[in-house]
């Protein structure tokens, strides 16, 4: 679709790109929300406050500037980011904005380097590239629509039931307003959630992992709440654990996202740092509902005993499944941590550990947490022989470079 001197000038593009990529994408966010003030009520303004979602668009766009001449290899990446999309009711009618605004930062940070016919040559691009997320998105939101039990754009869901799970994760059971059933979901999807908070001029959305396994009746998500209501990353957490209440609503979209349990007999091994329990929580209850003969090893690690959630639940499930071993590691446990039958290591997972604790031959291993954990986990895991197609992770959040 791309003439092979489009291609080459865009290929020669991918060194400027290495050095001002995020420049690039930074101007392009602040330039477009000056213009369109109305999209930060889709855009996570946590993430564009941190930095993380201009990081993770210069990682897309120098991705497709690299592979320009065989746009299939990005293909699953594509699909990750269009789940994101729909459930966050990004349409087609944003991309010719998104593309006007990139294509001007880009000459205003390039300059005169930025001549007419590299902007023609991104401007093609830019078009093809997005005709393919239109393509896959439309896909996407039609099988929300016509899915039993699923809908389109946001639907009004009210609180059922709020359980604290931790000194800083709260569950809350979200049911729809007008009583229909929900929809089968995959377990490790997760759903976008939308909200206004008095005071502020923008709507919030914010997308939490599923943490109960599928069911016709509610969504569990399972909330970390961050450290004050003034950093980015708190004011909706705080938000949801100080104000939102049973019968309080919010608006929520159809379950979306590709980081799904793998349903084969193979082992399975999570390992999951703080929050990031949340998806395996989905994912464990459902090998206890439909695999419960599979070979499991949960493996969580928390800061101390405090905030480890869900420790009923897991002993719970532990029951179901004939195969599950359980581990604690806690950074800082006290002595009452100590005592937990499933605590196993003081300190963190590092890579001798995990060869001695969770090295089996077929097994998937699936990986969710902070940044930094993943890591040191998913570089242990390949320093013990585990191949990359066996190791599955997840970013909460724009997916970053490990």
């Amino acid at each position: 679709m791309l003439s092979q001197k489009t291609m080459d000038i865009i290929k020669s593009t991918v060194p400027v790109l290495q050095v001002h990529g995020t420049q690039i994408t930074t101007v392009f966010y602040s330039n477009l929300f000056k213009a369109h003030p109305e999209l930060l009520n889709i855009f996570n303004h946590a993430n564009q406050a941190k930095g993380r979602q201009q990081t993770a668009l210069s990682n897309t766009v120098l991705a497709a500037a690299q592979n320009i001449d065989k746009l299939e290899t990005i293909i699953p990446v594509v699909k990750q980011i269009a789940h994101k999309h729909r459930s966050l009711m990004i349409k087609p009618e944003h991309y010719p904005i998104v593309g006007e605004y990139l294509l001007k930062a880009i000459k205003e940070v390039l300059g005169d380097a930025a001549t007419d016919e590299i902007i023609q040559a991104w401007a093609d691009t830019y078009g093809v590239i997005a005709q393919v997320f239109i393509d896959i998105e439309k896909q996407m939101y039609e099988e929300s629509a016509t899915k039993s039990g699923g809908w389109s754009d946001y639907k009004e869901f009210k609180i059922i039931k709020k359980i604290q799970e931790s000194d800083v994760i709260t569950s809350f059971y979200l049911a729809p307003t007008d009583g229909s059933s929900l929809p089968a979901y995959e377990a490790g999807q997760y759903i976008t959630i939308r909200l206004s908070i008095p005071g502020e001029k923008f709507l919030f959305n914010r997308q939490y992992s599923l943490s109960s396994a599928s069911n016709k009746e509610y969504f569990r998500i399972s909330v970390k709440k961050e450290a004050s209501v003034e950093n980015p990353d708190g004011k909706v957490s705080n938000y949801l654990h100080t104000d939102i209440n049973v019968d309080d609503t919010v608006e929520v979209t159809v379950p979306a996202g590709d980081y799904t349990l793998i349903k084969e007999e193979s082992p399975i091994v999570f390992l999951s740092g703080g929050v990031g329990i949340t998806p395996f929580m989905s994912m464990v209850a459902t090998i206890a509902e439909e695999q419960p003969n599979r070979e499991v090893n949960f493996i969580h690690s928390a800061r101390n005993g405090a905030i480890q959630a869900f420790n009923e639940e897991l002993i719970g499930i532990k029951d179901k499944i004939t195969n599950l071993q359980l581990s604690y590691i806690f950074e800082n446990p006290s002595d009452e941590d100590k005592l937990n039958p499933f605590f196993k290591k003081a300190g963190y997972i590092d890579s001798e550990w995990l060869k001695e604790n969770t090295i089996i031959k077929d097994a998937h291993y699936f990986v969710c947490g902070p940044v930094s954990f993943l890591q040191t986990v998913i570089k242990g895991l390949k320093n013990n022989g585990i191949d990359d197609a066996h190791i599955h992770y997840e970013f909460f959040g724009p997916a970053m470079k490990l």
